[in-house]
């Protein structure tokens, strides 16, 4: 892993964040262009349309990459997430091609992108089923469905190649991108992609598999004319059919969205931060607007790259500036269409080497993210069925001979399958639980004896001593007090907001929520911060200390309009003393 050389406020030079702009487009043309000739030529549209839809898509994505870097309002996430075509909907998109064509595909994805709006306003409501150990386990179930495309790739080749020419490219193209990224220095490290993939079709080229002619060919600038193919308002049977599906697949890429962010998010700051859930927001509405203008244009939805954090750590690289370049690529490429033809043309084993290795630190940040608060047999249990059955989806080993229609959409996928399952684990986890217990109270020292008297009757009820009675009541205290110093250091507002606790036995633990619209700081990097600093006594430090010695376990998660704190107290290692 490459050490993290530019933030993403930080300004790299224009010549390094270009060049590593080039890297990831060329890595990424190639699907940029093939996922729409999948779509069109498996529904039977023509050649024009299809120009028309992968123009289309290179702008939007250009726009949307550029947004995301960047947070006005609630739109943006503030990282270099790349925006491409989404795999997710090819199905759902042939489908509505074959039936009602590109009007009709056009209207679902204006009403489905609604409600992907809808989700990221209220992503808050989806926290216990979206949590990091299912978002950890998406990332991992990303890594097992590009497997299989990746080993098909490295054997691909036309017919009448040499033999040896697949595993020669591709086997030039690993170990100059592997011998840079571990010997190199940091700032050749950073042009290992480029140059292995040109070592590739320099290896390619005499066997006949690097192609020339179709680049000369192409025409320097292009530009679609009278394609576009309209929106259909007529709210047939044919949409409502089709409606659910992409709603469904609405949310998995949704699903898919959050994995994305948050791993982006892990990897783009030098010292390690609590996950901000309003940059993951902010990620999400991009979506929305992205599939949005897709669907007036015409053309396919888009989704984020899940190459975003493995490039940014493979880089070293987490500027935003980053983004903004490969936004202007984008526009380049919809215009010159030659420009296309050359990253097009680059041979699949040669793509194929290049994409093991990007990949490959996913499956690792997945697993830390899972388990990142810590593992226990219930959780192992549920992520390694979730990754099981991703598998055996992916490779059609699991009733692939009863899957047909819909449910081959649904289920065609290690994603998909994958994640039915860790979502759902997780949601009958939660359901099956144990009631939880709410008190609402105003959030200042007024509210304190309610809350004191809320947590002894749980612990009364728990059968706990009086000295875990006492240590409870003082997370809560300190939970509390650690919450009103952020309003108050926010603003002086007229009235104090107020605080909702939920509070919940699991096992031997209790979980208490504290929900309540605070501050703009994270309560989580506050408590890191003070793992690092000498004992001091500031007042507002205090606090937060004091919850660290006596809760398990401290998390905050912040949204737009509401924060929660979750503290976790295993009642059976309670002791007062340090």
């Amino acid at each position: 892993m490459s050490t993290l050389l530019y933030e993403p406020d930080e300004h790299p030079p224009y010549a390094l964040a270009f060049g590593i702009s080039v890297q990831r487009v060329m890595a990424m043309a190639p699907s940029l262009v093939l996922i729409p000739t999948i779509i069109m030529r498996a529904a039977e549209q023509d050649e024009t349309y299809l120009a028309w839809a992968i123009f289309a898509m290179l702008m939007v994505n250009a726009a949307m990459t550029v947004l995301q870097a960047f947070r006005i309002g609630r739109v943006g996430s503030g990282y270099p997430l790349v925006m491409v075509t989404s795999s997710a909907f090819i199905g759902v998109c042939i489908s509505a091609l074959s039936v009602g064509g590109p009007s009709l595909m056009a209207t679902l994805l204006l009403v489905s992108a609604g409600f992907q709006f809808a989700l990221a306003t209220r992503l808050s409501l989806l926290r216990r089923f979206i949590t990091p150990m299912v978002t950890g386990t998406l990332l991992v179930l990303i890594a097992v469905s590009i497997m299989p495309a990746v080993f098909q790739m490295l054997t691909t080749v036309p017919d009448g190649t040499p033999w040896a020419a697949a595993p020669a490219s591709a086997a030039a193209t690993f170990a100059t991108v592997v011998a840079l990224l571990l010997r190199a220095s940091e700032r050749w490290r950073l042009w290992a992609p480029l140059i292995g993939i040109t070592v590739g079709c320099a290896v390619a080229a005499p066997f006949g598999l690097y192609d020339p002619e179709p680049i000369g060919a192409t025409p320097w600038i292009g530009f679609p004319l009278n394609a576009w193919p309209g929106v259909d308002l007529t709210f047939g049977p044919a949409f409502w059919s089709l409606l659910p599906a992409f709603l469904f697949v609405m949310l998995i890429g949704t699903t898919g969205t959050l994995g994305h962010a948050v791993s982006t998010q892990q990897v783009s700051w030098r010292r390690q931060r609590a996950t901000d859930l309003r940059s993951v927001q902010g990620a999400v509405a991009t979506v929305g607007v992205s599939n949005l203008l897709c669907g007036l244009a015409g053309t396919i939805p888009t989704g984020t790259a899940p190459s975003s954090a493995p490039f940014v750590e493979q880089s070293g690289v987490a500027a935003c500036r980053v983004a903004v370049c490969v936004g202007i690529l984008f526009v380049v490429l919809a215009f010159l269409p030659k420009v296309m033809a050359v990253l097009i043309a680059i041979p699949s084993p040669v793509a194929a080497a290049y994409l093991a290795i990007l990949f490959g630190p996913i499956l690792v940040q997945g697993m830390q993210l899972a388990l990142q608060s810590g593992n226990d047999a219930r959780k192992t249990l549920i992520i390694s069925m979730a990754v099981w059955v991703g598998i055996g989806f992916e490779s059609q080993a699991i009733f692939s001979d009863y899957l047909s229609g819909m449910w081959e959409v649904l289920l065609g996928n290690g994603i998909t399958a994958g994640g039915f399952m860790v979502v759902g684990l997780t949601a009958f986890m939660e359901l099956t639980g144990a009631r939880r217990r709410r008190l609402e109270i105003e959030l200042g020292i007024a509210g304190l004896p309610k809350l004191t008297a809320f947590l002894r009757e749980l612990a009364a009820r728990l059968g706990w001593s009086e000295e875990t009675a006492q240590r409870l009541c003082l997370i809560g205290e300190e939970a509390l007090t650690s919450l009103l110093q952020q309003v108050e250091a926010k603003a002086a507002e007229p009235a104090k907001p107020r605080l909702r606790v939920l509070a919940r036995q699991d096992g031997a633990a209790v979980e208490l929520e504290f929900m309540a619209a605070v501050g703009e700081d994270n309560l989580e990097d506050h408590l890191a911060l003070l793992g690092d600093q000498v004992e001091t006594l500031d007042e507002r430090e205090f606090s937060l200390r004091l919850l660290r010695h006596f809760a398990s376990s401290v998390r905050h998660q912040q949204y737009h309009n509401i924060d929660i704190v979750t503290v976790r107290f295993d009642g059976s290692r309670a002791s007062l003393d340090p």
